[in-house]
């Protein structure tokens, strides 16, 4: 073994010793830390769904604001949400995987992009973070940045702080064997959304 070699095994212990001493997650609240990484393996084998329910949308800008209904289709990385309603903005569909998204507005026509957060900023005037919501509305936190959960007393997401966004769990049910959320509020700078899902159908597809 070469002196660089060993080297670089030490500084590759030494980066791996500290990722553990600053974990992702910063729990707090009154559920158990044991239960809910229980919990969160049972959910996070989550890799399809079928979600229909309500959508409402609080944003700063006058005439912006609106509710209507979601219908959310998710096979793994590839997902189909629409909205339709009384929301400023007629029917709007957002489809894709990760680095391919299009998005449909009626009346308006067809975008397609590498993010759907740029995006719906650019064509809606909504900063919505769509690649986390595929975690939040799961009762997950994100993976790929720091997360600070506060635990309901059923070891369940109750408040979740990541990005700059503040979600609050308001209620969960059981569907098909997993404790999932059905009324979801996000706050983020100048929005506030409110998720109602009256009908969840989870699958997992495989790994």
């Amino acid at each position: 073994m070469t002196l660089r070699t060993l080297l670089l095994g030490c500084l590759l212990s030494l980066l791996a010793g500290c990722s553990s001493l600053f974990p992702r997650e910063t729990l707090q609240g009154q559920g158990d830390a044991a239960l809910w990484k229980v919990h969160k393996q049972q959910v996070g084998v989550i890799d399809a769904w079928q979600i229909s329910g309500k959508v409402g949308i609080r944003v700063a800008q006058p005439g912006e604001s609106g509710s209507g209904t979601l219908f959310w289709l998710q096979r793994q990385d590839y997902y189909d949400i629409r909205l339709a309603g009384p929301l400023g903005r007629g029917a709007t569909r957002l489809t894709g995987r990760p680095g391919a998204m299009t998005l449909e507005v009626a009346g308006q026509g067809r975008y397609e992009a590498e993010s759907p957060e740029a995006m719906l900023e650019e064509n809606l005037g909504w900063s919505l973070p769509v690649s986390h919501l595929l975690w939040w509305v799961r009762g997950l936190p994100a993976p790929d940045s720091r997360s600070r959960l506060e635990l309901d007393g059923d070891s369940r997401l109750a408040r979740l702080q990541q990005d700059g966004w503040q979600v609050e769990y308001l209620r969960y049910a059981e569907h098909q064997g997993h404790w999932l959320p059905e009324r979801i509020k996000l706050h983020g700078e100048g929005i506030e959304v409110t998720l109602v899902i009256k009908d969840w159908q989870p699958r997992q597809l495989g790994q």
